[in-house]
């Protein structure tokens, strides 16, 4: 049986994110210093940890806020199944009240369980469910991994949050996240079980 703790953290800081823009699938951007200094934090509380295996998202935001534990040996691959959700035409535009009156439109959307809404160019909760389907069948393939380090986004960490959990995707808000905090998640070869939940203690280290 495959038994496994899986840490699964949200990437740094980018200038993006300072800024309160929507980055999304589609916007490879890069961590600034305060996302720099989050990864350098979360190495220092974690990085004697053993992990057997580390998996990211395809954009390099998720790789360089866990690059230190890469520097060190530690195996590494690339899934697009962790990708962040594709919020399609809205991506890298500035917030404007009629961009904010859409996101909550569709924030409401999926609340009431209209899982298929998505902005134009875009993907839905469920879609981005069907390819994390994918990705953790990959990861859950190999037993001999029992130590595993995730990167991903925000939203997308939500949704894979629920998927885990086995609770339904309009329930993605009740995991509160920031910039580099940590979900830790313990599988028992049938069931995911966190006992980890939002955690930001290691930030807090000047």
């Amino acid at each position: 049986m495959t038994k496994k703790e899986i840490y699964i953290v949200r990437h740094g800081q980018t200038d993006l994110n300072k800024r309160g823009i929507v980055q999304g699938r589609g916007m490879d951007t890069n961590l600034n210093d305060e996302g720099r200094k989050q990864a350098r934090q979360f190495f220092e509380a974690f990085g004697d940890v053993a992990f057997d295996k580390i998996y990211i998202s395809a954009l390099r935001r998720t790789q360089q806020s866990i690059q230190q534990f890469i520097d060190l040996g530690i195996p590494y691959e690339k899934l697009s199944g962790l990708d962040e959700l594709a919020w399609g035409i809205h991506e890298g535009q500035p917030a404007t009240a009629e961009n904010k009156a859409a996101f909550l439109q569709l924030m409401r959307d999926w609340m009431d369980g209209k899982l298929d809404s998505k902005f134009e160019g875009g993907e839905s909760p469920n879609e981005v469910k069907a390819r994390q389907q994918e990705a953790l069948k990959v990861i859950i393939s190999h037993p001999e991994e029992k130590t595993v380090l995730i990167c991903m986004h925000g939203r997308a960490m939500r949704l894979l949050l629920c998927l885990l959990t086995e609770r339904p995707l309009t329930e993605m808000d009740s995991f509160p996240h920031q910039n580099l905090v940590l979900y830790k998640v313990n599988y028992d070869g049938k069931k995911f079980e966190i006992t980890d939940f939002n955690n930001a203690n290691h930030l807090k280290i000047s």
